[in-house]
């Protein structure tokens, strides 16, 4: 964007084929609109970036270290590099990692074959892990009356600690603890159940990616998520600014 808010029009190269974008535009979205595959989880159309997950790291020419596609803005003649052995082997890692350090067993979970961690992993080709899992033994919060959070499923992609501040605006979920340690938290780490600022409203269920918040009363299999609403309320309220 120039100095006065005006949008410009870049060319960039993305695996050595020309693209347009505009100035606004994050290199995410520029390869998702040119049929790029780049693999996220932190990530969701209507919420504000982060670049928590780290699996959509690209190579940009004369950058020393991979950036994160999702919060990388595009510029004029920027080259791109979304796929190779280097970036293969960093996402594989990545999600190694990220299922080792909780308890994903897709056999009991409620959103087994609906799961963004379990797409990614097929995906990606990964069949086993390659470092020790860690078999953390985390609580599970059933206090509410309505959904369920499960710690030991939760891949702290804050999804939904962005949608309840962002679009509910109720600011009900937060992080607490730092490295293995960290996990999401109600009210000042209450139990969900008696959080009064909670409007029940789901939406941070519906966009978890996992299994780790769900309704109750699901089975294994049967938590299907629904998060298309995100793009028209985020819309809508950019209407009202």
């Amino acid at each position: 964007m120039t100095a006065n808010g005006q949008i410009k029009i870049f060319t960039l190269k993305i695996d050595g084929k020309d693209v347009s974008a505009r100035s606004d535009q994050t290199v995410l979205q520029v390869c998702r609109e040119n049929e790029y595959f780049i693999p996220t989880l932190c990530h969701l159309e209507g919420l504000s970036n982060i670049g928590a997950c780290r699996l959509c790291m690209v190579e940009v020419a004369g950058q020393r270290k991979l950036l994160p596609a999702c919060t990388t803005m595009v510029s004029e003649g920027m080259e791109v590099t979304t796929t190779n052995d280097k970036l293969a082997h960093y996402r594989k890692m990545t999600l190694e990692l990220i299922f080792s350090e909780r308890n994903h067993t897709c056999s009991v979970c409620v959103s087994n074959n609906h799961c963004e961690l379990q797409y990614l992993s097929q995906k990606l080709g990964i069949n086993h892990i390659r470092v020790p899992y860690r078999f953390p033994k985390f609580a599970v919060d059933a206090s509410h009356p309505y959904f369920i959070l499960d710690h030991n499923r939760c891949i702290l992609c804050t999804r939904c600690v962005r949608v309840c501040d962002e679009i509910e605006g109720a600011h009900v979920w937060d992080v607490s603890g730092r490295g293995i340690q960290a996990k999401v938290i109600t009210e000042l780490n209450q139990p969900w159940g008696s959080a009064d600022t909670c409007t029940q409203c789901g939406k941070c269920v519906n966009v978890c990616p996992v299994g780790a918040l769900s309704e109750k009363g699901r089975s294994v299999a049967e938590n299907t998520k629904r998060s298309g609403f995100l793009p028209y309320l985020t819309a809508r309220r950019k209407e009202k600014i």
